[in-house]
């Protein structure tokens, strides 16, 4: 049966996706991929245009070169068999083809926008973007650098996200990039930072107080650490009138300090 020409092809879309797991989709539809040619795709997508021989390096780190550089060739050979292959070799670079989309660019093309201190509301994708870890069950120490790499891209996106929704006075948007940045790593003070400056900032001082306080005692439970001064100073201005003024007769004092480098005042 002929083909009508008449009726233009339009070239199948590949989709590689390493966050949250290995995925390969040609058209939408999964492709089944043998475990070991995954950890070469993977590892041909997140260093493109790696030479063969740190490919092979990287890929069997306690094989004698000649036999790393030969299961490579190997392997090529057996990616190169299926139609669906998404790679390309030139001379002695291997790289994925060109209309293979990758979902680690895509995290690190949304972070260099949130970067470049453009309209944050134009990087709403980055509140989702690298919510998954790379590879999660991986633990090749590829994988393990690179996973390492992207999370803090992501935490620093959402971070600097966070900070200019703030200076903006975007107070809600402010703070759901915060929380995801909190929820990505729970006992970094940084998110937790700003989660207080964003309270704050909106006049909120029981909110403020209560997310010190969350956060105080869960390093001190996890870490046994106390907030640094930086993270105490933010709430020296709103204790200072309460450090200041006489206790009333009979009033029941604190059980927990007040938070910051120096203590509530205890004159009555």
């Amino acid at each position: 049966m002929g083909s009508d020409t008449s009726t233009p092809t339009t070239a199948p879309r590949v989709r590689l996706l390493l966050l949250g797991g290995f995925r390969l989709l040609h058209d939408d539809q999964p492709v089944v991929v043998p475990r070991g040619l995954q950890r070469i795709i993977a590892l041909i997508g997140l260093r493109p245009g790696a030479t063969r021989s740190h490919l092979a390096g990287l890929l069997w780190p306690d094989a004698p070169e000649d036999r790393a550089l030969s299961s490579l060739r190997t392997a090529l050979w057996r990616l190169r068999q299926d139609p669906c292959c998404p790679m390309l070799t030139s001379g002695d670079t291997v790289r994925l083809a060109p209309a293979v989309h990758l979902d680690v660019d895509e995290l690190v093309r949304t972070a260099a926008r949130v970067g470049d201190d453009g309209d944050p509301r134009a990087a709403a994708a980055a509140l989702a973007a690298g919510r998954h870890d790379l590879l999660p069950g991986w633990y090749d120490d590829w994988v393990l650098l690179e996973r390492e790499r992207l999370r803090q891209l992501r935490l620093h996106m959402l971070e600097h996200l966070a900070r200019t929704h703030l200076a903006a006075g975007r107070h809600g948007e402010a703070l759901q990039a915060a929380l995801e940045a909190m929820a990505a790593e729970p006992l970094r003070e940084t998110p937790h930072r700003l989660v207080v400056q964003i309270h704050l900032a909106e006049g909120n001082a029981f909110e403020a107080l209560h997310a010190f306080y969350v956060y105080r005692d869960l390093i001190l439970r996890e870490l046994d650490l106390e907030p640094s001064a930086a993270m105490c100073a933010l709430l020296d201005d709103t204790l200072a009138p309460i450090r200041r003024r006489p206790a009333p007769p009979g009033a029941r004092r604190p059980t927990r300090p007040a938070p910051g480098p120096s203590p509530p005042s205890t004159s009555g």
